[in-house]
Parts: C-alpha cells; sequence; structure tokens
C-alpha cells in the first residue's frame, strides 16, 4: 500500500498522485456524473450507508452498473478513509467523496482505433477539510444574494439525485460575488420559489419553527436530515412548504445545511439583515445537539481552526 493517500479508481487502489480521468470521460464531455460526499467526525465515516444510500437511488435513476453492491462500495470507502485518515494532523479530519460517471465516450477518442474502457467510471477519494474557509460565516453569518439563475427544476433533473451538472450553480457564484464578493447565491425556483443555495440546503425560522421547501424542489440532503432529527430531540417543529424571499426577510433566523460545515447560520439576504442580523437562538441550540450526538465540538472544531496564515478563522483560501 502506498505511504501517501489512495485512491479507488475502476476497481484498484492507487496512489492519489497516479489517480486520473481520461479526456473522452463522459464526466469532463457531458458532465454525466452523480456524486456523494460524506465527512468524518473522529475520523469514522458518518451516515456512510445514509449516502449509499441515495448514491444507489441516484445510480437507478441514470442507469449505471457499477458492477458492485453498495455493502462492497462501503468497505472500500472505509478502507480508503482509514488509510488517508492515518495521515492526517492533529484534529484533522476527511471529506470522503464517491463518484460514478457515464465512462468514456467513443466520440470523443476521435479514431476507431482509440481503446476505450467499458462500463461506467467509479472513483472514491477523500481531501482533509480545511475548516478555516468557514470560520468566519460560522461565527459571524454568512451573507445570501438571490440570483437571477434559477433552480433546475425536477422536470429536467430529479431533485432526488446528486449530480455534478452544476453550471448555473457557477454562474450564479458569478453573479452574487459581483454584488458582494462574500455572499453565497441564494436560488430561486422558476416559479420564484427559495429553492437551495449553490452548496447547502437552506431553511429558515419562524417562531421557532423551521421551514423548509418541499423536498419535491430539492436535493434530500443528509446534513438537512439530521436537522430533521434534531429538530424532532429539541422538541422544535419542523414543516416543509413553498416560501419566497420576502418570507426570508422577515424570518427570525436562517440556516444553511451542508455536509462539510454540516450547520451554518445566515444572517443577511440581498444586504438586509435576517432576524436582528445575528446567529439566533435555534441555530445554536442545533450545533449543540449535533455535537453532541457526534461526540465532538462541531462549532468549536470550525471557529477555532487556522488558515495558511496561522491565524484563527483564516479564510484566505476561500
Amino acid at each position: 500500500m502506498p505511504e501517501g493517500p489512495i485512491v479507488f479508481l475502476n476497481g484498484q487502489m492507487v496512489p492519489a498522485a497516479r489517480a486520473h480521468l481520461n479526456i473522452y470521460d463522459r464526466g469532463i464531455v457531458l458532465g454525466a456524473t452523480v456524486t456523494e460526499m460524506a465527512r468524518t467526525f473522529g475520523r469514522k465515516p458518518f451516515r456512510l450507508e445514509r449516502h449509499l444510500r441515495r448514491l444507489a437511488g441516484s445510480l437507478q435513476c441514470v442507469g449505471f452498473d457499477i458492477g458492485m453492491s453498495m455493502d462492497q462500495l462501503g468497505e472500500t470507502a472505509q478502507e480508503v478513509v482509514e488509510h488517508n485518515a492515518r495521515l492526517l494532523g492533529a484534529g484533522g479530519e476527511l471529506g470522503l467523496v464517491i463518484f460514478v460517471t457515464a465512462g468514456e465516450h467513443p466520440m470523443y477518442a476521435g479514431s476507431p482505433d482509440m481503446t476505450i474502457r467499458p462500463g461506467p467510471t467509479l472513483c472514491v477519494h477523500t481531501f482533509p477539510l480545511l475548516f478555516h474557509l468557514w470560520a468566519q460565516k460560522m461565527r459571524c453569518g454568512a451573507d445570501l444574494v438571490t440570483t437571477s439563475i434559477r433552480h433546475v427544476p425536477p422536470q429536467c433533473i430529479p431533485s432526488g439525485m446528486k449530480h455534478r451538472s452544476r453550471m448555473h450553480y457557477c454562474l450564479a457564484e458569478q453573479e452574487a460575488r459581483q454584488i458582494a464578493p462574500e455572499a453565497i447565491p441564494l436560488l430561486l425556483d422558476v416559479e420564484g420559489n427559495v429553492a437551495e443555495t449553490s452548496t447547502a440546503n437552506f431553511l429558515i425560522v419562524e417562531r421557532e419553527t423551521i421551514v423548509s421547501p418541499r423536498l419535491t424542489n430539492i436535493l434530500p440532503g443528509i446534513s438537512r436530515e439530521m436537522i430533521v432529527e434534531l429538530a424532532a430531540g429539541l422538541g422544535i417543529p419542523f414543516v416543509e412548504r413553498d416560501f419566497g424571499i420576502s418570507d426570508v426577510e422577515r424570518a427570525d433566523e436562517a440556516l444553511l445545511a451542508s455536509t462539510p460545515y454540516c450547520l451554518m447560520p445566515a444572517v443577511r439576504v440581498n444586504q438586509r439583515p435576517i432576524g436582528d442580523g445575528r446567529p439566533g437562538p435555534v441555530f445554536r441550540r442545533l450545533i449543540d445537539a449535533w455535537s453532541e450526538a457526534v461526540g465532538l465540538d462541531v462549532y468549536g472544531q470550525i471557529v477555532g481552526a487556522t488558515g495558511p496564515t496561522g491565524q484563527p478563522g483564516d479564510d484566505s483560501g476561500d
């Protein structure tokens, strides 16, 4: 086994430095890729079985046959994590990525003699979580900007499928950052309802009730699912319904739910404060409950992180 990090690629464990995709892969030429991203707590994958269940649904949706069961894929992912986690520094954690593309495209090879590997491309890899990237936003709250770019409707791509056809997110991020350099784009659907951000599920808090967009219109996030469970344990009502940007502006709090940082407060939308413009009590209760559930101070792990300059909460790598 290599001394450095490893990647599982098309049936083999290979050194990360030698893990490459063919330029003719449909994941590159068509963006035809389904994916999952989990993270570790205490260097153990969190809810990996739940991510694999969602991946199985995505694979069924697109008709990719990876030639192995989800149990086998889970064992492979565990092996990659265990090896690569040993290379982390103190307090380090991993992001775990599994992606499957539609495989190599013979037309783009440009020659009938070109050897094309049959079947989908399957990859499992990890990366160290750079907590300092989210430290400032976790501590003070994120800025949101609604954009002209709309959320892809489920009639085009099923909402329950996690994929990498994300040009609309890229365009939305560019537009948002022209308004505010650190802003996160908040996408509306074609009817004007709030959907999600480019990287996270979005929730608001109204009179101590958490409100989510309907699942028929958004990705059913694993972190969002965790919030549903935590809210139930805390006695905080959780409802799903359509709502617009005016509801966000009037909300008491707003929340972002995403795998790398779990939960983050959003305190401004379109340069207007949400609530009193500071992280609120529901956020605090949820992040504390999350920390208790995983046996690790999630909030402290992020806000106490140092960046490349060695300063706490250094966002210079964002």
